[in-house]
């Protein structure tokens, strides 16, 4: 195994000629580390792919870690089709941790970056979390081309927090951030290629309904929310309006990333107020939907059950409190 960090300058001065230093180590597995360093690579990289495959080396040549998606890369790279597989690696999830209330308790306040979870107390990990925040506005987003001032990328995603779970409106936080709509949208493109906010589609069929059709976005990690929203603690949480939007995007991300390959994931609203949290459709064509709500005693609305016959859902669930669902098959009205 031979290992390079491209955040190392002497790192990269190796590969001042990339194809003579990688083509040292045709039996080793090559590591990249901050891949979105050096984007012009990859040309390099699937000609020695190519080449080690004719050797006899069918995988597992060269392992490629970034921060940024594979969308994002392909903006400057040469695409390696058919010669490379993505791998999402998200922080912990719940079903790595246990279920219990303490637990989940402290997965819900510090997210699942193990610096921050892993945090000796709440105060150590909100200063991990504040200085990657930092780190990411003032490091990262100018090395992908934005050039506005900190300040303003700051006060973006502090804006994005306390929308937690709102439907996007490019034209209102474009107005109160003093910049063109297409501006914000693309800073926003640039959030979610970086895995850090996950945008949930409008569900879009022909329901003979008047629809919401703007998404609805959400800091994927829950304490990147609490950071940017200035809340401390547990208790600090529980008393704060974005409470339960805290707590719907922290279920949506321990649902999305284990869903099955294959499985659509949206959210369902009409003009009137209507609304499913997140609408599944699996490869077979399952609907299943789900409705999330921070209580002891979670119940299907009529207006949830409903909506879910519009959907023609197969179930409905509810998430409870302790992360144990309620299904209710053939949903109808009571």
């Amino acid at each position: 195994m031979h290992y390079l960090d491209l955040e190392r300058p002497s790192d990269i001065a190796k590969l001042a000629d990339p194809e003579l230093y990688l083509g040292k180590f045709a039996d080793h597995l090559v590591i990249l580390d901050e891949i979105q360093r050096l984007p012009d690579l990859f040309p390099v990289l699937r000609s020695l792919v190519d080449e080690r495959r004719r050797a006899g080396e069918a995988f597992g040549q060269i392992l490629i870690l970034g921060s940024a998606s594979p969308e994002l890369l392909r903006q400057n790279s040469e695409t390696l089709a058919g010669r490379i597989s993505y791998l999402e690696l998200c922080p912990f999830n719940l079903t790595e941790l246990g279920s219990r209330d303490e637990e989940m308790d402290r997965h819900w306040v510090r997210g699942g970056y193990p610096d921050s979870f892993l945090a000796t107390d709440d105060s150590a990990s909100r200063q991990w979390c504040e200085d990657f925040i930092i780190s990411y506005v003032e490091r990262y987003l100018p090395q992908l081309g934005i050039n506005a001032a900190p300040l303003l990328l700051r006060r973006l995603c502090s804006m994005v927090a306390h929308q937690q779970g709102a439907t996007l409106n490019l034209s209102r936080m474009a107005g109160s951030l003093g910049i063109d709509g297409k501006t914000v949208r693309h800073y926003l493109d640039l959030l979610e290629g970086l895995y850090l906010v996950r945008s949930i589609p409008a569900w879009s069929r022909n329901a003979g309904k008047r629809l919401v059709k703007s998404p609805k976005v959400y800091w994927r990690d829950s304490d990147l929310l609490h950071s940017l929203a200035g809340i401390d603690d547990l208790e600090h949480l529980l008393g704060h309006p974005l409470c339960g939007h805290s707590w719907e995007g922290y279920c949506l991300e321990q649902i999305i990333p284990i869903l099955p390959k294959g499985t659509n994931f949206s959210h369902y609203r009409t003009q009137a107020g209507a609304e499913i949290d997140l609408v599944l459709e699996t490869s077979s064509g399952e609907v299943i939907a789900i409705e999330i709500k921070r209580t002891l005693s979670p119940k299907l609305s009529p207006a949830f059950l409903e909506s879910a016959k519009t959907l023609q859902a197969r179930g409905g669930i509810s998430s409870r409190l302790e992360g144990i669902p309620i299904l209710c098959q053939n949903p109808s009205p009571p």
